[in-house]
């Protein structure tokens, strides 16, 4: 007899969750997820889990460390319950940019994370757009990683009225995404050569390329602090590009992103609901769009015995 699929979350992203739900047709799981006055996380599943395949929605996004240490307990809560399997369901993978040592006397907290949540008791993790690649490898156990930018962001730009379209890797790092993308929307490349000094602070160097009285659609798999962002936007107003359009699979939007977003020449931004947005860091010319189908079909996929990567293909 196939096992039951149950679907919880914690607290960092419940409407995301219950789109997932919605698409998968079952509720969403009954579980409380609060907190002591101490600050101290404490979970109870109000239903039985028993022999299930249980799914547990969690971006560990602001606060990253108190979602991740609900996302922990609710696992230890699901294994000491004896559901049968634990999936993870990291829309967006907190640590993720702490992936190697660029640096003498750091650490490697991605790895850190994958080792916590192996050690509360996971038995397969469900990612979205990890910032880097080999962050699969720090974990020994299976791990399905999904990419919003085809099926999500590209449906939504092969939309739009394009003329000469020309994606723009925002750094080094993102020219594997931008060229992709720019397969699938028949456009041109181009790639900013940026050099950081310092966490979160992004030196603009020059733009190799042509962009000049062509829409610039600007691709990354977030947005943080904007500073790259803004600095590739100016760079591409400076090289004579007719539009920008901004994408980013996750809007963190910390520190003075909101403030240097505003001020930025851009006609338009497009992420998506991985991480959630309060109303006060949504803009007027700003366009969220839902990865629910997309992560509600890898769980069914998943749950089923079916092929994930065969949606990519």
């Amino acid at each position: 007899m196939t096992k039951e699929l149950k679907l919880f979350s914690g607290n960092a992203n419940r409407a995301l969750a219950t789109e997932i739900a919605g698409y998968l047709r079952i509720p969403l799981g009954a579980a409380d997820v609060t907190h002591f006055s101490d600050g101290e996380v404490f979970v109870q599943i109000n239903e039985n889990v028993r022999g299930t395949d249980v799914f547990v929605v969690q971006p560990t996004c602001p606060p990253v460390n108190d979602n991740i240490m609900e996302l922990l307990v609710m696992i230890d809560a699901f294994k000491r319950a004896s559901a049968e399997r634990i999936t993870a369901v990291l829309p967006y993978y907190g640590y993720g940019r702490q992936d190697r040592k660029v640096q003498g006397r750091v650490p490697i907290t991605a790895k850190l994370i994958a080792d916590l949540l192996t050690a509360a008791g996971v038995d397969r993790v469900l990612s979205l757009d990890l910032h880097a690649g080999q962050i699969q490898g720090f974990f020994n156990i299976p791990v399905d990683h999904l990419f919003a930018g085809p099926p999500v962001i590209v449906e939504y730009l092969g939309k739009k009225d394009l003329r000469d379209p020309v994606v723009v890797a925002p750094d080094a790092g993102g020219v594997e995404r931008a060229r992709a993308i720019a397969k699938r929307l028949n456009a041109n490349l181009a790639i900013i050569d940026k050099r950081r000094d310092r966490p979160n602070v992004a030196v603009m160097m020059h733009l190799i390329g042509d962009v000049k009285d062509k829409d610039a659609l600007v691709i990354d798999d977030m947005i943080d602090t904007a500073g790259t962002l803004v600095q590739a936007v100016t760079a591409l107003e400076r090289e004579g590009a007719r539009r920008i359009i901004a994408c980013g699979v996750h809007a963190v939007l910390s520190g003075p992103a909101v403030d240097r977003l505003k001020a930025a020449p851009l006609e338009e931004i497009v992420v998506t609901n991985s991480i959630p947005l309060p109303p006060d860091k949504r803009l007027p010319h700003m366009t969220v769009l839902t990865v629910a189908p997309l992560l509600g079909e890898a769980i069914r996929r998943i749950h089923d015995e079916e092929s994930v990567s065969t949606m990519f293909a």
